[in-house]
């Protein structure tokens, strides 16, 4: 059995997306998958059980990367295709079942709409699949002893951003109810996501930088050493949700009502003001240390 799979090109609604994933691994024992998505949601697949091949769709002019993926999957009879980004590819493959999801921007959570594709009720949590040597190499970095509180304090834009000083008064916080926790610092590649953790960073002497030179996995790995991730409405924050972990999301100029983080131990604190278009700057450092506190109280109380 083929199973064609059409997911995001942005790394968090890819995220989101693997809970479906993980349902049709259970469902269909014997098929095997092709993922298609863009460029930086790749990595995410890497370990997929019965995965046979990404295709990472690069955006080309007049939408030819459609014509592209239609002609990398047309030699292929494709038992099922689940199509999340509403295109028309499915219809002009060999394609036994298909389950669409239209396109355009609708009220509600990301994570719902994706279960209800397939008449999933309660939507299926994200799920994060990770190598014995990423978790590892994890181990080695973040060693047993300290209580790891990650912190995730960029984002793809920013006015999406929490000012730097805040998240080092949280964690200072939080040190104070527990001097033994460390810090670390997650981001993505490139110059301009170092440059917005440097703040961080420089005033956290004692954090451990990652470097935004880890893949995706490899940062799932590590965040599954965590006790708690705090950070904007990211990848990075969907990520620490869908390893398990307490996940604290930040959000002001983006709607919790559709990206909250989705995960058994997920939290938001938003800023006041209009739903979707709040200053991030009016979220105060009491009410996330606030938060962060009730969430590792019901996570760890029994058990730390």
């Amino acid at each position: 059995m083929h199973i064609l799979f059409i997911t995001s090109t942005r790394l968090g609604d890819a995220i989101l997306s693997t809970g479906l994933l993980d349902t049709l691994l259970r469902r269909y024992p014997q098929a095997d998958f092709t993922i298609a998505c863009g460029p930086v949601a790749a990595g995410l697949f890497a370990h997929m059980p019965r995965r046979v091949r990404t295709i990472e769709m690069v955006k080309q002019p007049w939408d030819r990367h459609w014509l592209e993926l239609w002609r990398q999957c047309s030699g292929t009879k494709w038992d099922l295709c689940v199509d999340l980004r509403g295109s028309v590819v499915s219809y002009f493959l060999r394609v036994g079942k298909r389950h669409v999801m239209r396109g355009g921007r609708r009220r509600g959570r990301r994570i719902t709409h994706i279960g209800n594709l397939l008449d999933l009720d309660p939507a299926p949590l994200p799920v994060v699949w990770t190598s014995a040597a990423e978790r590892a190499q994890a181990a080695e970095m973040l060693p047993g002893g300290p209580r790891w509180i990650a912190l995730g304090p960029t984002a793809n834009w920013d006015g999406k951003i929490w000012p730097a000083e805040r998240f080092v008064a949280v964690f200072r916080a939080l040190q104070e109810d527990d001097p033994s926790v460390r810090p670390v610092i997650l981001y993505g590649p490139g110059e301009g996501e170092r440059a917005r953790a440097q703040a961080v960073l420089d005033q956290l002497p004692d954090a451990l930088d990652t470097g935004g030179n880890l893949s995706v996995t490899q940062v799932a790995a590590l965040l599954g050493r965590c006790t708690l991730f705090i950070g904007n409405d990211s990848g990075l924050m969907h990520l620490a949700a869908a390893c398990g972990i307490p996940t604290l999301g930040l959000f002001g100029r983006s709607r919790a009502s559709e990206y909250a983080p989705s995960g058994p131990w997920a939290r938001v604190a938003m800023a006041p003001g209009p739903v979707g278009n709040a200053p991030m700057e009016g979220l105060a450092v009491a009410q996330v240390v606030t938060t962060a506190r009730a969430l590792l109280r019901d996570r760890w109380g029994r058990k730390r």
